[in-house]
């Protein structure tokens, strides 16, 4: 348990411990996209084999993230977390040396494997640490810091990559890692096992682990014979863990958690289905303002950083706002700002004004913001003590599966509307049109979702609450 001692300092090293690794975790993946042109010409990469750098960090972390949220739970959150930040900082330094394609591969899974760590417990040990009225407050602080990360990504990691070369972009990471470890190893007191002394599920976990790379994998390839198929074997491994986990006392993914607690369920759906529809935008306006509107990369890069600007502002007071009113009407608002942004960027076309584009951007920014922190403390308010790792790794798998399914969305739209043509001027008439269908799609997924997160209960009240 936490030491009653002092509280304040908990609370103080507890924010810095997990809003700097937050901050850490998302500047890695923003600032190494940024150099993947780069380190493909260093390895002489294809396409293919550059989408794998990605790739694999994200598979790692989702086949990992909910055993560690289990494992956190067990034996220790903030032990999880400090072996997780360790991983990761490791990871990162080996990534940097100059070895082989392969190698770099082998780095990436490991930093996938310590991210996992970090976000299984990280949102678990705020929520631990902070009582329920500064809960939100909290989580919205450590929401900004993901935006803050997105947003400082590019512009420092091009930057780093332009003066000293793509290994300065992983190296960058070492320091703040150590900075990480040093405050949650050195100067955060006490640990958080609410269920220490269950058995943890192995065969569930394999079995959900396996599921998810596999589900990832079908999505990914999605446009190809093997992607429905590996779809079709996610299926089947979802199906045999739920016989697994009716069969075992204590397993990986709890069933009562989504049959008996609306308030969680509901609260997930909806967050799978706001990912869902909003991760893709950035990848989608990028292509649309450098491949069609001309604009360089660094101009285009400018104008895209409006959205999480505005989360990263806005989060904080929607968390704190949170701990208030009520998350399901914060939350529920949200979605449908960023549906009315979505909608708005389905009318965009050749000649649209900028400040038009930056306007959508920015009630985005601030839909996704009143959207997210809340749906987060509604998450958290649901579960006991007991069920926080796997609460705090629940959301973070429902995020990563929402991410591939919107790229997905994106690519699918863009192979029945353009087929296996270049994006540049002479398509640019189906381009407009894929772009214009796809950000409706994702407008309509927002309306769907609003549905689950107005039905989920009243989270401060506890209607709707697992007990």
């Amino acid at each position: 348990m936490n030491d009653p001692r002092k509280p304040e300092k908990t609370e103080l090293y507890g924010i810095l411990t997990t809003t700097t690794a937050t901050f850490l975790t998302s500047f890695a993946g923003s600032s190494s996209n940024i150099a993947l042109p780069t380190i493909g010409a260093h390895f002489g990469l294809d396409a293919v084999d550059l989408g794998w750098i990605a790739l694999s960090y994200m598979l790692a972390t989702a086949a990992l993230v909910l055993p560690m949220g289990r494992l956190g739970d067990i034996h220790g959150r903030r032990r999880v977390f400090i072996i997780g930040v360790t991983i990761f900082t490791v990871a990162s330094a080996l990534c940097a040396l100059p070895f082989d394609f392969g190698f770099l591969l082998a780095a990436r899974v490991l930093q996938g494997v310590g991210a996992s760590m970090q976000f299984a417990t990280g949102m678990a040990m705020t929520t631990s640490i902070f009582p329920a009225a500064r809960r939100g407050a909290a989580l919205g602080i450590n929401t900004a810091s993901v935006y803050v990360g997105l947003s400082v990504g590019p512009t420092f990691g091009g930057w780093l990559t332009h003066a000293f070369g793509w290994h300065s972009v992983f190296w960058a990471c070492v320091p703040v890692g150590a900075v990480v470890l040093f405050i949650s190893a050195l100067l955060l007191k006490g640990e958080w096992k609410d269920a220490e002394g269950e058995s943890f599920d192995l065969a569930g976990s394999l079995v959900l682990g396996a599921g998810l790379v596999c589900l990832l994998l079908g999505l990914t390839w999605i446009t190809r014979p093997a992607g429905l198929a590996l779809i079709g074997c996610a299926g089947a491994l979802f199906l045999l863990l739920a016989f697994i986990e009716n069969r075992v006392p204590q397993p990986i993914l709890n069933m009562r958690l989504f049959y008996g607690n609306r308030a969680f369920t509901f609260s997930n759906i909806a967050a799978l289905i706001n990912y869902m529809a909003t991760f893709g935008v950035g990848f989608l306006l990028s292509l649309y303002l450098q491949n069609i509107r001309g604009l360089t990369p660094q101009a285009a890069g400018t104008i895209l950083l409006t959205q999480p600007i505005v989360q990263a502002v806005f989060s904080p007071l929607a968390g704190r706002l949170s701990d208030r009113v009520e998350p399901t009407i914060l939350a529920s608002l949200g979605m449908a700002v960023t549906a009315c942004g979505l909608i708005a960027l389905s009318f965009v076309t050749i000649g649209t004004g900028l400040p038009m584009i930056v306007a959508c951007l920015m009630t985005l920014g601030a839909g996704f913001a009143l959207f997210s922190s809340p749906n987060t403390n509604a998450v958290m308010r649901s579960l006991p003590r007991k069920w926080f790792g796997i609460g705090s790794a629940t959301l973070s798998t429902m995020r990563i599966v929402g991410q591939i399914l919107s790229l997905g969305i994106a690519t699918v739209m863009f192979g029945v509307m353009l087929g296996n043509a270049r994006i540049d001027q002479t398509v640019r008439t189906e381009f407009m049109e894929g772009i214009s269908l796809t950000f409706r799609i994702f407008g309509g997924l927002c309306l769907v979702g609003i549905i689950f997160s107005m039905n989920r209960g009243n989270v401060l009240t506890g209607k709707g609450n697992l007990d």
